[in-house]
């Protein structure tokens, strides 16, 4: 170390000793640093004692002593023994310093990663927040990452040897630009090598020498060509092959995926959402001019022009009926391609999936697509304009949405409707009308150009070709027959054809076999184009050729024009949403807004709690019903066919036996059948009553039509239990062989139901002869009526009939042959010729008035003859053998009309419930049914507004989707 001493200025300053190791050295004042000079001339007249040069010098010589200084060469004749001192001094002092670099490394180390950290930290600062982004890696794939073995993963991936392969040879591809390059140049010099030679002049050889070099220099070309188709095709293998082992492990992740889909919240796809915005909107009829612009892939083209094949080919499953030369595709197909980890079809009203990887599933869904096809057929029509909605998900499938339409037709052959051809026109430009649209032209390359229908009409709907991607299907047949391959290259390039289109494709969709697979048709597409001269001559370009290449340019047409359109059709809803919400609210302030369905739905309990009702009926309600009406259906047959024919024999054992046999008779073949007639429609009266008294009570009149309707189906539907038919007939024929009347209020019940019915039948009786007769004195005065001429024969016939009755009180029920002559020559001398019919007829009708009022006469007679009945007395005037039969009659009514209630109220009501429930719900199920009973403005209103609010709804749903995706 370098010390100052403490002397005087002028020392401190020449001499500068330095100790070390017992060394001292003294440096004179000229020999000292040009600093060290200079701190001595500015301090050496300074009177300031806090700042003395000594202390000065000192401080400046002690960071001074820090550097390193040259060791003084050694003065000569030393022998070098000092020179070893010093050297020996510095070496010590390198060592230190040396020993000290440790501090400066670690000292810098430290600054530089605090500094590395806080620019880190500012850099971090500085990207955007990703969080919001987190849906788009589901959690899965973080799991997933964890399990999948890295090692395993690097051995899949290619050797840098194999890629190394693939590549072209670099130095063979500088040489032929090279080459090129000369030839360019040669061009723009004036001196072209491949110019031709003057066939006039002599060969030369300068001549043959040009000849020869042009002939090299185009072998030259066509190898570069070569070398350039090969490196591509190489360069396509690699993909392929790098996609397919992408799939593989798309695959895998969407495995695991589905296999905890139940575990976490299941998030619709894109294309999902869309599809069913489209779905929503080829059922909306809009009473706004609202029009469905969204877009979607069109598929059109000539019939048998390989539309189906193509679309299969981008589905990757042959999912269509297939027919020779016949019209397959009846109706509109809409298929919304989706990827998965299964390949897999469902139709959008089924939950049942197709597994497309298995044959028998595939012939169940073409089975199941050409039914549902001739299914929306109308009778007398081959087209339906009903679209077929299909889903297929798997993996490496592009998402979009295609339409397969019927393929347009020139002709229309035997056994189609005589509108088919311009059906097929009118559901295509429908279609195609939509400005979004991206029309997908499907052109039969194997066939002449000029035969094509389909190219006008595309060029109609889309004369400037901005949405229109042109299909060249059968390229193989159609470079096998054509004569002129470069008419083909005409075709993809636009040039042949009035029709423009966005971009030109050229296709191979298998042999023309139904059998052959998927990955059959894509080997053998691949092979063609990797061998055919359109490919290598240059007339089709390598983006333009392949399926593969179509679909992917398709999903991105199709998602670009989503893009650009979807938000203005969600403003189009929007605002015709308001429109909707603005009508209701004038229209129906107090009302909710309640759908076809849910209007329904409020119809069927309304409907469910009226049939309860009938439960609530009381036994006694439903017997004297049944009473009531039995006897009405049956009181003809008992006084007609049974009364009446025993009380006019002359004894009781006689009109005992009759009226025996006779309700044997009745009973057997036609009471039990009557009974449960009246039973059935007893209930059906009651559940109409109670239809009637619920429409009353401040129900809606719009379900008038569906209640209505309900109720005839139900009760057409409504079989009767015949199986208590017998046990029925049983109970009757024992109530009916009972005659027994135990006591005076049965019998005085017996007595009035017997009045009752006698002077009913004696009113009715007295009305029919008045009919006959017409009016008498009194009426035809007063009402100025006269008689026609055959009432007045028949009221003079029936004043002589009175008279014979007059005679002979007890006269039997008929005429005899003389008794109607002496009526007839007695009239005939009043100048009356009356007809011997009309005498029965008339003679039949007034003794009945007078049997019925004689047996009224006895009826009261037997009040007081229950004495004698119950003593078994046998007197002629009190013989009540007709009051007997009468109570019989009364008592088969009560206990049938019993047995009919309990069979109602425990077995028919729930049958008819059960009934009602059955047709609601198939009238439910049947949407032409519901919108034929349930209609009006207000339905359809509140139908619309659903629609509309669900589209947007689904819409914007979508957009968000969409933007989170960008």
């Amino acid at each position: 170390m370098l010390r100052v001493g403490s002397k005087s200025a002028c020392m401190a300053c020449r001499n500068l000793v330095s100790t070390n190791m017992g060394v001292r050295f003294r440096v004179p004042l000229q020999k000292l640093h040009p600093f060290s000079r200079a701190i001595h001339h500015r301090y050496s007249n300074n009177t300031n004692p806090q700042r003395t040069p000594h202390r000065t010098a000192a401080r400046y010589f002690t960071s001074m002593s820090r550097l390193p200084m040259r060791t003084p060469k050694p003065p000569p004749g030393s022998g070098g023994h000092g020179y070893q001192q010093q050297r020996g001094f510095w070496v010590a002092r390198l060592a230190a310093r040396l020993l000290k670099l440790r501090y400066i490394l670690l000292g810098s180390a430290v600054g530089g990663g605090y500094t590395a950290k806080k620019t880190y930290e500012e850099w971090k600062d500085m990207l955007p927040d990703f969080s919001e982004y987190n849906w788009v890696i589901p959690d899965f794939v973080w799991e997933l990452s964890e399990q999948i073995d890295l090692d395993k993963l690097a051995k899949a991936l290619p050797e840098i040897e194999e890629i190394a392969k693939l590549l072209p040879d670099l130095d063979k591809i500088g040489e032929n630009f090279a080459f090129i390059k000369s030839l360019l140049s040669s061009e723009t010099t004036g001196d072209p090598p491949l110019k031709a030679t003057d066939s006039s002049a002599a060969t030369t050889p300068d001549s043959s020498d040009k000849q020869y070099k042009k002939s090299s220099d185009r072998e030259k070309i066509d190898q570069l060509q070569e070398d350039l188709l090969r490196t591509q095709l190489k360069y396509q293998r690699m993909l392929e092959r790098l996609e397919k082992e992408n799939k593989e492990l798309r695959k895998v992740v969407l495995q695991k995926d589905d296999k905890g889909i139940h575990q976490r919240k299941v998030k619709k796809s894109l294309i999902d959402l869309y599809s069913e915005v489209l779905d929503i909107l080829s059922d909306y009829d809009s009473n706004y001019n609202t029009q469905d612009h969204l877009p979607r892939v069109v598929v059109v083209g000539d019939q048998s022009a390989g539309k189906t094949s193509v679309l299969e080919m981008i589905a990757q499953a042959r999912i269509f009926p297939r027919g020779s030369g016949e019209m397959m595709t009846r109706s509109p197909v809409k298929v919304t391609l989706s990827e998965g980890p299964h390949h897999v079809a469902m139709f959008k009203d089924s939950g049942r999936e197709f597994d497309l990887s298995k044959e028998d599933d595939l012939a169940a869904l073409r089975h199941e697509i050409e039914l549902r096809m001739r299914k929306s057929v109308k009778e007398g029509q081959t087209v339906s304009t009903e679209t077929i909605s299909l889903s297929v998900k798997g993996p490496g499938i592009q998402r979009m949405v295609l339409v397969d339409l019927p393929g347009v037709i020139s002709t229309v052959t035997a056994g189609m409707a005589a509108d088919t051809k311009e059906t097929i026109f009118s559901i295509s430009k429908a279609y195609m009308q939509n400005p979004n649209a991206i029309i997908l032209c499907i052109q039969d390359g194997s066939v002449d150009a000029e035969r094509s229908i389909v190219t006008d009409l595309v060029s109609q709907m889309d004369p400037q070709g901005k949405r229109t991607i042109f299909v060249l299907t059968k390229v193989d047949l159609a470079e096998k027959n054509l004569a002129s391959p470069s008419r083909i290259q005409q075709i993809v390039e636009g040039k042949l054809f009035p029709m423009k289109a966005l971009g030109y494709f050229a296709v191979v969709t298998g042999r023309g076999s139904s059998s052959e697979s998927i990955d059959s048709i894509k080997d053998y597409e691949e092979d063609f184009f990797q061998n055919s001269r359109l490919l290598r001559d240059g007339m089709l370009k390598a983006h333009q050729v392949t399926t593969k290449n179509l679909s992917l340019a398709v999903s991105d047409c199709f998602w670009k024009m989503v893009r650009e359109s979807v938000e203005q059709q969600a403003d189009v809803f929007k605002a015709s949403r308001f429109n909707l919400e603005t009508e209701w609210k004038n229209n129906y302030p107090r009302l909710r807004e309640l759908d076809r369905n849910e209007l329904y739905e409020k119809a069927k309990n309304e409907i469910l709690d009226e049939v309860i009702s009938l439960s609530q009926v009381t036994p006694q309600h439903w017997e004297s019903m049944l009473q009531k009406k039995l006897w009405e259906r049956v009181s003809t047959h008992v006084i007609e066919n049974i009364y009446l024919p025993a009380a006019q024999t002359m004894d009781s054992g006689t009109f005992n036996t009759t009226v025996d046999i006779k309700l044997k008779q009745w009973t057997d073949k036609q009471l039990p059948h009557k009974a449960l007639e009246v039973a059935w429609e007893t209930l059906q009266e009651e559940f109409a009553r109670f239809m009637a008294e619920y429409k009353g009570k401040d129900q809606d009149d719009i379900f008038d039509k569906l209640k209505e309707a309900v109720k005839d189906e139900s009760i057409k539907r409504h079989k009767w239990n015949e199986r208590a038919m017998d046990s029925l007939r049983v109970i009757q024929h024992n109530a009916l062989e009972d005659r027994s009347i135990t006591d005076k209020p049965q019998w005085d019940a017996a007595i009035g139901f017997m009045e009752e019915t006698l002077q009913s039948r004696l009113r009715d009786t007295e009305s029919v002869i008045k009919d006959m007769v017409g009016p008498d004195w009194k009426q035809r005065w007063l009402n100025w009526k006269n008689r026609t001429p055959e009432q007045h024969i028949r009221n003079e016939t029936k004043n002589e009939l009175e008279r014979l009755l007059k005679l002979h009180d007890d006269h039997t029920a008929y005429l005899a042959n003389d008794e109607v002559t002496t009526v007839r020559k007695n009239l005939e001398g009043r100048g009356v010729e009356v007809d011997p019919v009309l005498i029965k007829d008339t003679w039949h009708q007034l003794y009945r008035r007078h049997f019925l009022k004689n047996a009224l006469s006895h009826c009261n007679l037997c009040k007081r003859g229950f004495y004698y009945y119950q003593r078994h007395f046998v007197d002629s005037e009190l013989e009540c053998n007709d009051v007997v039969l009468f109570w019989r009659i009364q008592r088969m009514l009560v206990i049938t009309a019993n047995t009919l209630r309990q069979q109602l109220t425990n077995t028919e009501v729930r049958r008819l419930e059960k009934n009602v429930k059955e047709v609601l719900d198939d009238f439910g199920e049947d949407l032409e049914k519901k919108t034929h009973l349930i209609t009006g403005r207000r339905v359809q209103l509140a139908e619309d507004l659903k629609k509309v609010r669900e589209i947007q709804e689904k819409l914007e749903a979508f957009i968000e989707a969409l933007h989170k995706e960008k």
